[in-house]
């Protein structure tokens, strides 16, 4: 039987190609349309605020909450181009990685951690699938906003 580990890998290469095709499609986007902030779309309302704040989701939940390390979170203005993105992705999946080395045979058992000073739990379980469908939701918003600027989105759904 395969274990749940190797779920949570093959679920994470779905989520990395996905991302792929998504940084392929930013590369077409002008530098200008990349930083521009819209105020119809949130978390800083620009193509490359959203992917820092998709960043920041990982570094919140799985390496601040569930890997314990500290952390200093990402800061928009210290991205200006995809390629800065794509770096900064390279680091995040290297702590997803981590994440599910260290929570393998333990995907179900609850993680105590403090949100806005108050104590709550999940599980290992819960964050990945918390953290995956906040990047979808948002690689949503980066495509209509960019069709708000003139282009034309990419699919970029697992399965196209």
């Amino acid at each position: 039987m395969t274990s749940k580990v190797s779920y949570f890998k093959s679920q994470y290469q779905l989520v990395q190609k996905s991302r792929q095709v998504l940084f392929e499609y930013c590369q077409n986007i002008s530098n200008d349309d990349f930083l521009n902030e819209n105020s119809s779309f949130g978390r800083g309302g620009s193509i490359r605020n959203l992917l820092v704040h998709i960043a920041n989701t990982y570094e919140f939940w799985i390496v601040k909450n569930a890997l314990g390390k500290g952390i200093i979170f990402t800061e928009y203005s210290s991205k200006s181009n995809v390629g800065q993105i794509k770096i900064l992705f390279d680091s995040i999946d290297s702590e997803v990685n981590d994440f599910i080395v260290k929570y393998k045979g333990a995907e179900f058992n609850k993680l105590a951690f403090k949100i806005n000073g108050t104590q709550k739990s999940t599980t290992p379980f819960e964050l990945f699938t918390h953290v995956i469908t906040h990047e979808f939701h948002h690689k949503g918003q980066i495509l209509s906003l960019s069709r708000h600027l003139g282009y034309i989105p990419v699919d970029t759904d697992i399965i196209r």
